[in-house]
C-alpha cells in the first residue's frame, strides 16, 4: 500500500485529491507557484487527523507541507511536487477564554479577527494585527512570527505566545510553555518554535497572551512632507523622544499616488494625497492626548504639515489610506511585496537606498513602512509583457534589484524579514544575514525535530 492509500484509507473524506485542490494550494499570497502537483490536500480538522497524516509521511517518507489559510507573503505554504498539503485551518475552536489569567487557548486555525471578535465581550483583545488579520490564521501568524501595525507598542506574536501543542514529524505532541506569567524551565521551545515556519513541527493549538482592552482617547495624526527620507526622519525623531504611538505608519509619494487613484475622486476627497509623503501616528490609551500633542509638536519641528483629531471617524479615514495601499497596487499588475527592517534612525537611509535603486534600475518600488519599527514594505511593480501569465516566475532584473535592496538593508545593520519570514523566496539571501556557523546550528536543530527532513523541505534552508 502507498501513502496516498493509506492517507484515503485512515482519513477519508479529509483528503482530497480533486486536481483543481491541488493545483490552487500549489500557491499563496506571495504569487510564487511550487513546481509539481502534490500527492494529496489533507483538510484535518481534529489533532488526531494531523498526527495520522504525519505517521503516514514518516512511514513512507512523504514531505508535508503545513498550511494555515494560505496568506503567507515568502512562499512558505505552497504544496511541492508529490507532497502532502496538511491544511489546518479546519482546527478553529476557540477552546478557552480566561479573563482572570489574562489568556485564550486557540487550535492553529482560529481566524486571528474570530478570537479578537470573541475577546471583545470579556473586555479583552490580542495584539498581534497583521494587515491580513480578517483572512490569517493564529497558527500561521505563530508560525511565521507575525507583526502587524501594532509592533512597535505591543510587541510581534513573539510575545503573545504562552504555550503550544505541536505535532512532531512522527505524529507525537509536544506541549511547550505555561499558563503563569513567568516561568523559565528549561529551553525556551516555545520561542523556538514560534517563527520555525513549519519546519520543526505542525502547531495545533497555542495558549496566548490576551490584554484588558484600556479606556481613553484615540488621537490620530496624520502629517505630510515633501520627502519620505524626511517623513522617515521625523518619525525616527518621534522614537528618539520616547513617545511610543500604537500605529506610526509611512507611506511614500509613489505609493500615496497610487493610492489617490484607487480611491478616485470621491474616496480621496480631503485625504492628504499626491502631496509628498504621507505620515500617520496613532496613540491610545488612558495617555493617548498627551502623546499626541508631543508627537505634534516634534512632527510641525521637523517640517511636517500635521494635523491631529480624537474623532473616530477622522481616525478611519486617515486609516484608510494606509490600509488602501494594497488593493491600489493590485490594480498595476504583478507585485512582489518585500519586507524589511532597520534600525529606526536609519529608515532615511533605507528610503533614499530604495529610491536610488528604482532610479537606476527604472522599476517602480513604491513603499510603506511600519516608521514604529523601521520594518519596510517595498513592492517591486512588475511589468507584464504580451501573454504573460501571472505565476510565471520572477523576471531576473526584478531579483536583482530586491538583491541590491537586501543587501543595503544588511548593511545598515538591518534584516531580510521583520515580519514576513524566509520561506522560499529569501533563503538565497538567509546565509548572508545570519552566517555560516548560525546557519549550520539552525540545520542541525532542525535535524534534531525532523531527522527524515520531511517537514517544509525546502523552506528557509535549501532542500
Amino acid at each position: 500500500m502507498n501513502a496516498l492509500l493509506r492517507l484515503q484509507s485512515e482519513l477519508g473524506p479529509v483528503v482530497s485529491v480533486d486536481p483543481l485542490d491541488l493545483a490552487a494550494h500549489r500557491t499563496d499570497k506571495s504569487g510564487w507557484v511550487a513546481d509539481g502537483t502534490p500527492l494529496a490536500i489533507v483538510r484535518a480538522t481534529t489533532v488526531d487527523h494531523v498526527q495520522a497524516a504525519l505517521r503516514i509521511a514518516t512511514e513512507f517518507r512523504v514531505p508535508v507541507v503545513t498550511r494555515g489559510a494560505g496568506t503567507g507573503l515568502s512562499g512558505g505554504a505552497c504544496g511541492t511536487d508529490g507532497s502532502i498539503v496538511l491544511s489546518v485551518a479546519g482546527l478553529s475552536r476557540i477552546v478557552e477564554i480566561n479573563p482572570d489569567d489574562e489568556l485564550a487557548v486557540v487550535e492553529a486555525g482560529v481566524i486571528n479577527q474570530h478570537l479578537n471578535d470573541a475577546l471583545f465581550d470579556h473586555n479583552l483583545w490580542f495584539a498581534p494585527d497583521p494587515a491580513s488579520k480578517a483572512i490569517s490564521t493564529i497558527g500561521g501568524n505563530i508560525a511565521t512570527n507575525a507583526g502587524g501595525l501594532l509592533c512597535a507598542k505591543y510587541g510581534v506574536t513573539r510575545e503573545a505566545v504562552l504555550g503550544l501543542t505541536v505535532a512532531l514529524a512522527d505524529g507525537s505532541l509536544l506541549r511547550t510553555g505555561h499558563r503563569t506569567v513567568k516561568g523559565v524551565t528549561g529551553y525556551d521551545l516555545t520561542a523556538l518554535l514560534t517563527g520555525s515556519e513549519g519546519t520543526l513541527g505542525v502547531i495545533v493549538e497555542a495558549t496566548v497572551r490576551v490584554r484588558a482592552l484600556t479606556p481613553g482617547t484615540v488621537a490620530t495624526i496624520g502629517a505630510v512632507f515633501d520627502t519620505v527620507m524626511a517623513a522617515a526622519a521625523a518619525s525616527a525623531a518621534i522614537t528618539a523622544a520616547r513617545i511610543r504611538p500604537a500605529v506610526m505608519e509611512l507611506i511614500d509619494p509613489i505609493a500615496l499616488g497610487h493610492i489617490a487613484t484607487y480611491l478616485g475622486p470621491e474616496g480621496s476627497a480631503g485625504l492628504p494625497l499626491r502631496r509628498g509623503a504621507f505620515l500617520l501616528v496613532q496613540t491610545d490609551g488612558p495617555a493617548a492626548l498627551a502623546e499626541a500633542e508631543a508627537a505634534l509638536t516634534v512632527l510641525r519641528a521637523a517640517g511636517g504639515e500635521a494635523t491631529l483629531s480624537t474623532d473616530a471617524a477622522s481616525g478611519d479615514r486617515l486609516l484608510a489610506i494606509r490600509r488602501a495601499m494594497h488593493p491600489a497596487l493590485e490594480q498595476l499588475g504583478r507585485v512582489l511585496i518585500e519586507d524589511v527592517s532597520v534600525p529606526r534612525s536609519r529608515m532615511a537611509e533605507m528610503f533614499a537606498a530604495i529610491a536610488e535603486i528604482s532610479a537606476r534600475t527604472g522599476i517602480p518600488i513604491p513603499t510603506v513602512a511600519h516608521a514604529g519599527d523601521g520594518n519596510l514594505h517595498p513592492n517591486f511593480v512588475i511589468a507584464c509583457r504580451p501573454g504573460e501569465a501571472a505565476d510565471d516566475p520572477v523576471p531576473d532584473n526584478i531579483w536583482a534589484a530586491a538583491d541590491e535592496m537586501f543587501r543595503a538593508a544588511l548593511h545598515l545593520g538591518g534584516t531580510l524579514t521583520g515580519e514576513h519570514g524566509v520561506g522560499v523566496l529569501k533563503r538565497r539571501w538567509l546565509r548572508d544575514e545570519i552566517g555560516d556557523t548560525s546557519l549550520d546550528l539552525q540545520r542541525q536543530l532542525k535535524a534534531v525535530f525532523d531527522p527524515l527532513g520531511i517537514l517544509n523541505p525546502g523552506i528557509m534552508f535549501d532542500a
